[in-house]
């Protein structure tokens, strides 16, 4: 289901060139956890490229929990990207290693030291198995001056984030594998906590925010008690694993996997010791796992008992996602009228209703395609639906839910993923990032890009996205009343009661 969802990122950057990463004068050595930096300084703007938050996950550590950041001698220079962490990815044309910790830092050059800014740390999507925290759409410049200090992270992917082994979980402290990405990303939260004050960044005010899987990653951490006080707001973009498998299943599906592959799980040191090349040459499926440490239990039943890190949470889908993810999700293109209703009930994972059939028909070839997308989309924006509502129903902040309907400027070059409102269209307005991408653009789109970056900033500033100049947003309570809409008013909302 996750292992195509990257591609979107493919289709939005193609056009998109990067922004310089060395410009300015050198900053002077900042000291941090493991030593002394030094990054550059141009037009008000501090940037820290390639900054070590943990070790190298590499040797003995493979597939071990984050370990401390090994320290360094003298001034570390923090002014190039690390490379992305190993992956199958193509459309990831940075280099790539298994030593790929590390997180970059954008800060107002002025850091006010009564009040510190707020902080956006940004968890990059791809499926799990693709990515990496240097891709120029995430470029933090742009959105660090709308008053925040922008921080976004590699973490390990595909088989080196997500396995689970019975002797890695022997080994282990926590009794406990797999899940080794979103360890990863409480590392970076914990080294933000500790360090993020020497750029002029609040520690108490921190807000997480992902996309797809990303978004997906913000729902587990949500979840996880080994989050707890690490991050103060949270934001999710079109993404969310409300049922991941439990510890049982993951050993399950660590070892059908593996024989699917053809090759056997085998013996720990035997896989520590293949190189990353060999390990490749299997097309793992990264899988998250309840594996009673990370996570206890599933996104619904948590809130159901009240264990959810209860802090205010904004999340939301587009208007055009479903043609991209019906494919990934299904697993085929061949949405015809004769596999119509065995597709719905595959979505749904129940039988579907006459409400639902009737509302998602596929009497024709046409038909079906038409509305196993629609209904992919409808689905989705129910999953980010079902998750605010949880927290409006369960918890003590408040939830605000968005669906994203501007269709942007179309691109130069053909578009086959992610085109119009699809999968990803809005990372370039949050990060307000028009620039970096050669379109026409509208006045529309630019004073969009403005007013959803300030939004988002707003939001991690005070838990509440609302703020002078910009559209009144309700705190959701269950109706699509209390949905913001961006875009086009001529979008319809799903009815929500047909997938509860």
């Amino acid at each position: 289901m996750k292992r195509g969802r990257g591609t979107a990122l493919l289709a939005l950057c193609v056009a998109f060139v990067a922004l310089p990463v060395r410009a300015g004068e050198p900053t002077a050595p900042l000291k941090i956890s493991g030593g002394a930096i030094a990054g550059s300084r141009a037009d008000g703007l501090q940037t820290y490229l390639g900054i070590p938050y943990a070790a190298p996950p590499v040797g003995a550590l493979r597939w071990r929990a984050p370990q401390p950041v090994a320290p360094w001698q003298g001034v570390k220079d923090a002014s190039h990207y690390a490379a992305a962490c190993a992956q199958t990815a193509e459309w990831i044309t940075n280099p790539k290693s298994e030593d790929c910790l590390y997180l970059n830092v954008w800060a107002p050059a002025k850091m006010a030291r009564a009040a510190r800014l707020p902080v956006i740390v940004w968890i990059h999507g791809g499926g799990y198995y693709g990515g990496t925290a240097a891709q120029p759409l995430y470029n933090g410049s742009r959105l660090a001056r709308h008053g925040a200090v922008v921080v976004t992270v590699n973490y390990r992917l595909g088989i080196f984030g997500f396995f689970a082994h019975p002797e890695l979980s022997a080994e282990s402290p926590d009794h406990a594998s797999g899940n080794q990405g979103i360890l990863d990303q409480i590392a970076a939260l914990r080294w933000v906590k500790a360090n993020i004050a020497r750029f002029g960044g609040d520690p108490q005010r921190v807000t997480i925010v992902g996309e797809s899987a990303g978004g997906e990653s913000v729902a587990l951490l949500v979840a996880s008690p080994l989050a707890k006080g690490l991050f103060q707001r949270a934001i999710a973009e079109s993404g969310n694993d409300a049922l991941p498998l439990d510890a049982s299943e993951s050993q399950r599906f660590t070892r059908k996997a593996a024989e699917a592959e053809g090759a056997a799980v085998g013996k720990l040191a035997d896989l520590r010791a293949q190189d990353t090349a060999a390990l490749q040459k299997q097309a793992w499926m990264p899988r998250t796992f309840v594996d009673g440490h990370l996570l206890r239990e599933d996104l619904t039943t948590l809130y159901r008992n009240h264990r959810q890190n209860d802090v205010p949470l904004l999340v939301g889908w587009n208007a055009e996602e479903g043609k991209d993810l019906a494919p990934e999700i299904l697993g085929t293109g061949d949405f015809t009228a004769a596999n119509h209703n065995g597709l719905v009930a595959k979505l749904l994972g129940r039988t579907p209703s006459p409400a639902v059939l009737a509302a998602y028909p596929g009497a024709t070839d046409v038909q079906a395609k038409a509305s196993l997308n629609q209904l992919t989309n409808d689905w989705w924006g129910w999953r980010m639906a079902h998750w605010a509502g949880l927290q409006a129903q369960h918890g003590r902040a408040p939830a605000y839910v968005y669906f994203f309907a501007h269709r942007p400027a179309p691109p130069a070059s053909p578009c086959g993923y992610g085109c119009g409102a699809g999968h990803g269209a809005e990372i370039q307005y949050v990060f307000d990032n028009l620039a970096l991408d050669q379109r026409a653009w509208s006045p529309a789109d630019r004073q969009l890009a403005e007013r959803m970056a300030a939004t988002w900033v707003n939001f991690a500033r005070s838990g509440n996205p609302n703020g002078s100049g910009l559209p009144q947003w309700p705190a959701y309570d269950g109706t699509n009343a209390t949905v913001l809409r961006i875009g086009d008013e001529n979008d319809a909302l799903p009815d929500f009661s047909l997938f509860r």
